[in-house]
């Protein structure tokens, strides 16, 4: 017998109109989170367009306003979801969120620091054409991630080309946060120093181009959905997870950008073991749960 929830008992206290009322009130908080995605996304791009070679701080501020954000994208959700208060409108409130916030804002950030900056060294017509080529990298970025969101929100339930183990829940190509979050961290990583070395100008263009591809793909990308962290869990977790903390406090830096390029790279090591080790006429057996949850 299915045991009503502890919000829904509270609830039933009220009389019908007052409930109805506390209801309506209930979905500013999910919206709040998602305006403070938006605004660390304003953020972002005033602050990138500030930065120049000597207050390269600004591009460092930028990047830590996107990370921000993606710790508001991942709160406002599932505060929706915990209070109950998910509609049709807060899904497309944070979709459009998400385009401000981890499409056009990183996709400026990438084009200022990565290629705007870059000194000619006596030849400008090569310079010219990096800076060109980063015009186009962004916006292939760009495109691709606002096509991440759209795919997203028409899917049902999207197979990855590469199925996963039976149970689990997986994102059918990276998250645009996830991408967003790469560039963030590669800035954060260097505290906000532009490039200034032209043969660094192709690398950071091939990444640009690697994140993009990755967004439309149908590789899988572990959700972390099935997380339950409200089960018992051996003491020594807890232990894990202070010292992560710890050292992700300690070494910001350098963690936020291996947990980046972890993340994205374990998409690519799932691909490729796939490829490696599948059968003829394999069935997909994961559970992939990439429908857009009501907001």
């Amino acid at each position: 017998m299915k045991m009503p929830s502890p919000m829904r008992r509270w609830e039933d206290q009220f009389p019908p109109a007052e409930k109805r009322r506390m209801r309506k009130g209930m979905y500013i908080l999910p919206s709040l989170f998602t305006a403070a995605n938006i605004g660390a996304g304003y953020y972002a791009l005033s602050q990138t367009v500030l930065g120049t070679r000597q207050d390269f701080w600004h591009f460092d501020h930028a990047a830590m306003a996107i990370g921000v954000a993606v710790v508001a994208d991942g709160l406002d959700g599932r505060i929706a979801r915990m209070t109950n208060t998910t509609s049709d409108f807060g899904r497309e409130f944070d979709s459009l969120a998400d385009v401000i916030t981890f499409g056009v804002a990183p996709a400026v950030l990438a084009w200022m620091w990565g290629f705007s900056l870059l000194p000619d060294r006596g030849f400008p017509a090569v310079h010219d054409k990096m800076v060109q080529l980063g015009l186009i990298a962004t916006f292939i970025f760009l495109v691709a991630g606002a096509s991440r969101l759209a795919r997203f929100n028409i899917q049902l339930n999207p197979q990855p080309s590469n199925p996963g183990r039976p149970g689990r829940k997986y994102f059918v190509g990276l998250p645009i946060p996830a991408g967003a979050g790469v560039i963030a961290a590669t800035i954060h990583l260097v505290k906000g120093e532009p490039i200034l070395w032209p043969q660094l100008a192709p690398l950071w263009f091939a990444l640009l181009m690697i994140v993009g591809f990755l967004m439309v793909s149908t590789w899988r990308f572990y959700s972390f959905k099935d997380l339950n962290l409200r089960n018992r869990h051996p003491f020594q977790i807890l232990i894990l997870i202070c010292l992560f903390f710890g050292l992700l406090v300690a070494f910001h830096h350098y963690m936020l950008f291996i947990i980046a390029i972890t993340y994205m790279g374990s998409g690519i090591f799932t691909r490729l073991s796939y490829f490696f080790r599948r059968k003829p006429a394999e069935p997909g057996t994961g559970t992939y749960n990439e429908a857009p949850e009501p907001r």
